[in-house]
């Protein structure tokens, strides 16, 4: 048994050192901590909390360097001026998706998110021009966002100020909203479907029947159903799942923060009142409500180390070697809370986008959405549902805690690749 042990011990470290030769062999991956035999440098990260295992890798090795996933090395980036020199600068050469496995054998390389290649810019290309062509940031997209709005706030109110979780009704709107802009329709919240729809998207047989469906039997063709599928899946994943974490969240901090809630209101009282619905033209003259949602997003931090990027040819990047297809890890968390550019990041203040004359401040350090060639097909989307959404609700309900602010604990539930905000319960009462 001992000499089995010793064998398998020898045995990982030639396979490592045959690795790491070929690495080295055209020149320098950046530096980064010793890695152990097949589990790399697995043990020595925080899995529970990935970013900040990684931002205290940085001190030690500077903002480019490299950690080991198993035997396949990664690059690092961290802090603002790595990130921007990759994502940005050079977006292009960083533009690949990293290898993840369980998602490789899901998506098989299609769809927008997980695609590589021509079959990534390809159908990237045609999913803008369809979001478009259907109204992302368009005044026809802004009313059906309105409009599901609307539906929401009806059900709130149903809810008769008792202690309810938002989590599904938050959900809703996002939903529906991509099911407008794919298949021409919305659904109640109550129906089967719709909340089948919403807990399995890339079981959906309604895709069948999208006018999507052009060029199944072209083998050469990016369109083939497989793609469509995984690309209509991708839209809802990124399109729901993120916007109403994000505002479930929101919402948990501003219960804690109810003078930060009440500054809201006010300005909603004053630029919108109570007689109409808000809109996207409110928000050049709302700084303060701006600021809130900006800042919910930085915040939270909701994808800390993004997804994987991998560069796209052999590089020289500072003063290092990266060969063709290494996966490259953006730590968003060492750019969003970026001590130099937000003051006391750990702190939830919007006046980290607001100037001294309460006049609403842009950051080239807000990344929520990532940067550069992968930046999230639907932000421009997004950031119209969460000032709306978020708007709505504060114009219509006062939120109520079921415990006293002071004791809410906003410490994500889950820290892994995505930061979730605990289960709680709230009442919506109306104003």
């Amino acid at each position: 048994m001992d000499l089995f042990i010793v064998l398998v011990i020898c045995l990982s470290c030639l396979i490592l050192f045959s690795l790491w030769n070929g690495s080295y062999a055209k020149g320098k991956l950046p530096p980064g901590p010793t890695p152990l035999p097949i589990v790399g440098n697995i043990l020595q990260l925080n899995t529970k909390n990935i970013s900040k295992s990684l931002s205290m890798l940085a001190k030690d090795y500077g903002p480019v360097f490299t950690v080991y996933f198993g035997m396949k090395p990664t690059v690092v980036l961290h802090g603002y001026k790595a990130v921007k020199e990759a994502l940005i600068d050079r977006g292009e050469e960083f533009s690949g998706r990293g290898s993840l496995p369980v998602f490789e054998e899901l998506t098989q390389n299609s769809g927008i998110v997980f695609s590589n290649g021509k079959i990534w810019k390809r159908t990237r290309h045609f999913s803008l021009m369809v979001l478009r062509n259907m109204g992302m940031g368009k005044k026809t997209i802004e009313e059906r966002i309105q409009e599901e709005i609307s539906y929401l706030v009806e059900m709130l109110k149903k809810t008769n100020a008792s202690p309810c979780d938002p989590t599904s009704l938050l959900a809703c709107v996002p939903c529906n909203v991509i099911c407008s802009v794919i298949f021409h329709t919305r659904f109640d919240y109550n129906d089967p479907k719709f909340q089948t729809l919403m807990k399995y998207f890339h079981r959906n047989l309604m895709i069948i029947s999208t006018p999507w469906m052009q060029e199944k039997h072209n083998e050469q063709s990016e369109f083939t159903m497989d793609n469509l599928v995984i690309t209509v899946w991708d839209m809802f994943n990124a399109g729901t799942d993120t916007t109403s974490t994000t505002m479930r969240y929101g919402l948990l901090l501003l219960l804690k923060h109810p003078e930060i809630a009440a500054k809201v209101q006010e300005e909603i009282d004053r630029v919108i009142g109570r007689h109409r619905s808000p809109c996207m033209q409110d928000r050049s003259r709302m700084p303060y409500t701006d600021a809130v949602v900006h800042e919910i997003q930085r915040y939270i931090d909701l994808v800390p180390t993004n997804l994987p990027h991998a560069v796209t040819e052999d590089i020289q990047f500072r003063e290092y070697f990266i060969p063709k297809g290494t996966n490259i890890l953006i730590n968003l968390s060492s750019v969003l809370h970026d001590d130099k550019e937000f003051p006391n990041p750990q702190q939830f203040d919007p006046g980290h986008f607001l100037n001294e004359s309460g006049n609403f401040k842009k950051s080239d350090y807000f990344m929520p959405f990532s940067a550069g060639k992968r930046v999230c097909v639907g932000e421009s989307l997004a950031r119209m549902e969460l000032f709306l959404i978020l708007t709505s609700i504060l114009q219509n309900f006062t939120l109520k805690p079921l415990v006293d602010p002071k004791d809410i604990d906003t410490t994500p539930s889950d820290n892994g690749f995505s930061f979730v905000p605990p289960f709680y319960e709230l009442c919506f009462i109306p104003v």
